[in-house]
């Protein structure tokens, strides 16, 4: 039983959680109404926010498990993934239709686009298409346009961690074996930064989504997408000026400056 609640002046309290007649009136059944959205509305949300986080989860370790080539060891791993990550989405895939679309940000998707463009990119070495990176998701979801820009976005920091590895690993540039259009290795092979160079112009010279002002998402992605490209352009640069110096197995060094002085505090992220 529990304890009795006095008043200061020693009086017991009278129990609120007593059983009293509610009175009703015409407005009662309104606000009963307004409860039960809003209890309808948190409980969705929770659902989505569940489901997003399970799938960033997903997706994330996708990428880390992508190299080229893809082994079909690793191509089996990554076709469970994916059909964990449909899976997962076939949840919620009621609760986002309509305007509730875009009331429950999708953050994952980002994640997920992210994933799919980079191993479409080891693939082909071309830059997945809206149409393409849709038909990987059989969902009644569709994909937004920012989800699509953000995830190439996060794609440019990926090639660049990709680009650092190969490079000091094989001591040169990963390259295509592709027809080049003229920026190449000497093997006459489009290389990766020549991608990340055509990217990162696209994406700076689209009109910027959400209006583009200095504090905006788009603003700040553009800038870190443009000092992940420069990374990789002094990367290329140390190799082909500079090869020759370094020993086997030699990691560059990204924040290192073009002459050679302290660069960047840290190394910066799309994540």
């Amino acid at each position: 039983m529990g304890g009795v609640k006095r008043d200061y002046q020693g009086k017991e309290k009278e129990r609120k959680d007593k059983a009293r007649d509610v009175q009703r009136n015409a407005y009662t059944s309104m606000f009963e109404a307004f409860r039960d959205e809003l209890d309808e509305h948190h409980d969705r949300r929770m659902r989505v926010q569940k489901v997003s986080r399970d799938v960033t989860a997903l997706s994330k370790k996708i990428v880390r498990k992508l190299r080229q080539p893809i082994p079909q060891r690793i191509q089996s791993e990554i076709d469970e993934r994916m059909k964990e990550i449909v899976d997962l989405l076939s949840t919620i895939e009621d609760d986002v239709q309509g305007m509730n679309r875009h009331r429950y940000g999708l953050i994952c998707l980002e994640e997920f686009a992210e994933a799919v463009s980079f191993a479409h990119y080891l693939r082909y070495q071309t830059l997945i298409t809206p149409r393409e990176l849709s038909a990987a998701l059989p969902l009644r979801i569709d994909l937004t346009p920012s989800e699509y820009v953000f995830g190439v976005f996060d794609l440019t920091g990926e090639m660049m961690r990709f680009a650092t590895s190969v490079t000091a690993l094989s001591g040169s540039m990963p390259a295509s074996s592709g027809d080049s259009d003229g920026d190449s290795d000497d093997a006459g092979r489009r290389t990766i930064l020549a991608d990340l160079q055509d990217v990162s112009s696209m994406l700076q010279i689209c009109p910027p989504l959400g209006g583009g002002g200095k504090n905006s998402n788009y603003s700040k992605k553009t800038d870190v997408m443009v000092e992940q490209v420069r990374k990789v352009e002094r990367l290329a640069y140390g190799v082909t000026v500079r090869g020759t110096e370094r020993p086997k197995g030699w990691m560059p060094d990204l924040n290192e400056g073009p002459r050679g002085g302290g660069g960047d505090a840290e190394d910066v992220t799309m994540d």
